[in-house]
């Protein structure tokens, strides 16, 4: 089943990203110097941390509008490993002693920061708008999963194209493997969703 084996693949992604935590600062390299604020390094972490919160915030949404269990568990385990991702960039902050926000424009360090103009709070290309949101929250049943799956589907192609931006630029060894492994269960997701959104009679 091809559920499955995007589970043990999220999976295995989080334990590898997890083993490695707390020396990620360095690399494992005690004489590696942490990132600076305006790397590639910290700007994916930024704004990956973002742009995974509304991923989990959608999740949330779907699941109490559905009674589809292959939905709702999607949707509850784009929420875990997303929530989990989230706070391994979070703490990677932290522990580089670098500042959560930026005063520039998303993507900054990809050199797209005119990617997206955070209108109606679509902060980053993939991101769903403020009224997608409230209207995600006013569909129940199959309406809900379709859209759901739609708006996921765009999110995970805009979250695809910044972590294959972090393989390419960023300089922490841990957070490239992390980024990259996002590529792949993101990839695998897509494809899922894809089969679902056609087995209810639309498309991505």
């Amino acid at each position: 089943m091809r559920y499955a084996g995007v589970a043990v693949a999220v999976a295995g992604v989080l334990v590898a990203a997890g083993a490695v935590t707390y020396s990620v600062a360095g690399d494992g390299a005690a004489d590696t110097a942490a990132p600076a604020a305006g790397s590639a390094d910290a700007g994916f972490a930024r704004d990956m941390a973002v742009h995974h919160q509304q991923a989990v915030e959608m999740s949330y949404i779907v699941r109490d509008r559905t009674a589809d269990e292959d939905v709702r568990r999607l949707a509850y385990d784009i929420a875990q490993t997303q929530a989990n991702q989230r706070g391994m960039l979070l703490g990677w902050l932290d522990l580089w002693g670098l500042p959560k926000v930026s005063s520039k424009a998303p993507m900054s360090w990809m050199g797209m920061a005119d990617m997206a103009d955070g209108e109606d709070g679509a902060l980053m290309p993939g991101m769903a708008t403020n009224t997608e949101l409230k209207k995600l929250g006013t569909l129940n049943g199959k309406a809900a999963e379709v859209f759901f799956l739609q708006l996921m589907t765009a999110h995970h192609q805009g979250g695809i194209h910044m972590a294959e931006g972090c393989v390419d630029k960023c300089a922490v060894g841990v957070e490239k493997r992390l980024a990259q492994g996002m590529v792949e269960a993101q990839q695998s997701e897509i494809a899922l969703m894809t089969d679902m959104l056609e087995a209810r009679g639309a498309k991505p």
